[in-house]
């Protein structure tokens, strides 16, 4: 028998289907984490309900692109990216994160998947590339661990560094493995967590970290692996590493890739913002997409990814939170209206800019189609059951209640939505998480960071945690 849920009298349902509709007092029926019906007046028998009035409901938002292990860094000023240079910065914040073991991979991803689902994500890749001797390789295990207690939707981008020092890698030597390993790991993190069925909660990428910091052999053995066993490849490229890649290999980055067969529809990149326009058929006719990261190039003072003329060439695109180490936060609402604005920056030089509805799309649909995942981001039949509320009975959105499908990006969300719902489940609402002990959660997680980071890194040593 199947479990249903009625989703009763929503003030504006914003569907980011193909069609684009924006229904007004409307209703969704769900059936077994599915979405059954979408309309007016739909009934349910003797299921349960929930009452919309007031709310405006959205599809769960689809992040691209983080890194969770990053969380315990954020306020942190002693490695703040404006005072530093690029190479000052990275060797740096990585004196912290070669510190860093299971218990910080830990309440760290618990700590950004709070953020994520209080602020309307529903679905998460999160690209993990920290490997040290204190980590071991069980980092993505104490990923789906804290994915399984937040009731979370969750891809796992398992990265590597498999380039020494001395060869001109810039991350340090504790955190390199060889290709080898790095491939075992990945045959046992599929093993026993790749779920490829569409509505699944566990999917496998692999995702070497960047082509600066992994030998040519870690790519195309990545290539070999994840083509055999079907899954998807993500990396970091165009975002700074070029005029190392032209003084290494004599081509940029993109070349590169095409030249060893790191191309197609099963890849996404991660930033892609040195991308030329001469380099736009590329990505288009292979399908490999970018995940825009808006935080590190405002941290930055990077270019401003064309967004215009990337749709305009067919590049796949979707947006990303990016790591708490270039963000400070895992709040996809603010990725979302922050992307939004550096757009309308350039508006007139580049003639004109996307829709705050188009920004919402890249956030929903259209990032769920680059990871692969068409059946999430969209309210409509047969989508996921994946969605969130905002309510909108409140004094700061006075007069501003006209256009649902702008408020969002144009807008933004003040504070955590309403209700957060994942596969059919309610996970988060009224401020509170369901089944999740936040006050002790948080004890613990501030205890590990003492611990493991604050006690024991030379970055933290200026401040004294208030107690």
């Amino acid at each position: 028998m199947s479990e249903k849920i009625l989703i009763r009298n929503a003030d504006a349902i914003v569907t980011c289907d193909d069609a684009d509709r924006v229904l007004c007092h409307s209703d969704i029926l769900l059936s077994d984490g599915r979405i059954e019906a979408v309309g007016c007046g739909l009934t349910a028998g003797g299921a349960p309900v929930i009452d919309a009035a007031g709310t405006y409901v959205y599809p769960g938002l689809v992040n691209t692109h983080h890194h969770f292990f990053q969380a315990f860094v954020r306020n942190l000023m002693t490695i703040d990216r404006p005072g530093l240079t690029l190479m000052q910065w990275l060797d740096d914040i990585y004196k912290v994160f070669v510190r860093i073991n299971g218990d910080v991979i830990f309440y760290a991803s618990a700590a950004c998947m709070a953020d994520l689902i209080k602020h309307g994500c529903t679905c998460s890749v999160d690209h993990q590339y920290c490997y040290t001797p204190a980590t071991g390789i069980t980092a993505v295990d104490r990923q789906m661990e804290a994915a399984n207690m937040m009731g979370f939707r969750f891809v796992a981008a398992r990265g590597t560094n498999t380039l020494p020092r001395w060869q001109g890698s810039t991350i340090p030597d504790e955190m390199c493995e060889t290709t080898a390993a790095y491939l075992d790991d990945c045959q046992r993190l599929l093993a026993l967590y790749h779920d490829p069925a569409p509505f699944s909660m566990r999917q496998i990428v692999l995702a070497p970290c960047q082509p600066i910091n992994c030998t040519e052999d870690t790519f195309t053995e990545t290539i070999r692996l994840a083509r055999s066993a079907g899954v998807h490849m993500h990396t970091h490229l165009c975002e700074g590493e070029n005029s190392s890649m032209v003084r290494r290999f004599g081509v940029r980055s993109l070349e590169w890739c095409r030249r060893i067969g790191f191309t197609g529809s099963d890849i996404w990149l991660a930033h892609g913002r040195e991308t030329l326009p001469e380099e736009y058929p590329l990505l288009a006719e292979s399908g490999m997409g970018i995940s825009h990261c808006p935080a590190p190039t405002m941290l930055g003072g990077s270019e401003i990814l064309d967004i215009p003329g990337m749709r305009k060439a067919g590049i796949p695109l979707g947006l990303g939170v990016d790591g708490c180490a270039t963000n400070d936060g895992s709040n996809m609402l603010d990725t979302l209206r922050l992307a939004y604005l550096m757009q309308t920056f350039l508006s007139k030089q580049r003639g004109g800019c996307p829709s705050p509805y188009d920004m919402l799309k890249l956030a929903t649909a259209g990032g769920a189609d680059m990871i692969g995942r068409p059946e999430l981001g969209r309210l409509a039949v047969g989508k996921a059951a994946d969605l969130f509320m905002v309510d909108v009975r409140r004094l700061e959105y006075a007069g501003a209640l006209h256009d649902p499908a702008s408020m969002l990006a144009k807008l933004g969300v003040t504070g955590p939505v309403w209700l957060t719902m994942i596969n059919g489940r309610v996970v988060y609402q009224n401020d509170r998480l369901t089944g999740v002990d936040e006050e002790k959660l948080l004890r613990e997680g501030e205890d590990v960071c003492d611990r493991v980071l604050r006690d024991t890194c030379g970055a933290f040593a200026p401040y004294r945690r208030h107690q």
